[in-house]
């Protein structure tokens, strides 16, 4: 039975165990770490981590929240690091960040860095659910989401095995303030929309919101992971005694 019939699939750290049972000591990239709260559960789970981010002050943080650790700031587009360097590589809701032109090359890349039977691990929100339309009331991307898919089918037959699995990330707020507030944390540039529009873009994420038992709003985001593995993993050949 394959690990993912085994696992709920319900989170990030689920898909990589799924595809990677075991993490203890492994070397592991996480590409676009972020503030490093991903690099911390991967630590956590015994992986040797290092992060990259673009975002000098995303590092810094993670180097708070994350310091077992290593972080440095670079582009996924350009990894500094030897080839064959990780076990494992991983890009949380990342790929659709990086500039339409260089997907491919960041994809590259994270085939660049990892050893031989090394896996990719791609996982991204697609361009549907109720926190993508709160979202779009902010910033619409819907086109690069597109288009971070599309990379990753135009990777696919540079990588020995492909599985793609799905899930469905809730997440609950108080208020519409409160997921603004998030969606403008990952992109501070997107305060400048919302300061232009503050009782539009509210009544938008009130609007498209679903409402819990206990009142709070819901938002659920469909979540697609690929999982690329580098070359196939054979057994190794009997040996007669």
């Amino acid at each position: 039975m394959p690990p993912d019939a085994e696992t709920v699939i319900n989170s990030p750290l689920a898909v990589i165990r799924s595809a990677v049972p075991q993490l203890r000591a492994r070397r592991v990239l996480d590409i676009g770490c972020g503030e490093g709260s991903f690099a911390r559960q991967l630590a956590d789970e015994g992986a040797l981590v290092t992060g990259i981010d673009p975002f000098a002050q995303a590092v810094a943080k993670a180097k708070v929240s994350a310091p077992q650790a290593q972080f440095q700031v670079a582009t996924a587009e350009a990894l500094p690091f030897d080839n064959k360097t990780f076990d494992l590589a991983v890009m949380i809701n990342a790929l659709h960040h990086v500039p339409v032109g260089q997907m491919d090359l960041a994809i590259s890349e994270a085939r660049r860095v990892l050893r031989d039977d090394g896996t990719f691990v791609v996982i991204e929100p697609l361009a549907s659910g109720n926190f993508f339309e709160a979202l779009r009331s902010i910033e619409d991307e819907t086109e690069v989401r597109r288009q971070a898919q599309m990379a990753l089918v135009r990777a696919v037959p540079h990588f020995a095995v492909h599985r793609t699995l799905t899930y469905v990330r809730r997440e609950t707020y108080d208020t519409a303030e409160r997921i603004i507030a998030r969606v403008i944390a990952v992109d501070p540039s997107r305060q400048a929309k919302f300061d232009a529009d503050r009782t539009g873009i509210t009544a938008i994420v009130n609007a498209v919101a679903n409402r819990t038992s206990d009142g709070k709003l819901a938002f659920d985001q469909p979540i697609k992971a690929d999982i690329l593995t580098k070359h196939l993993r054979l057994p190794h050949p009997a040996t007669n005694d």
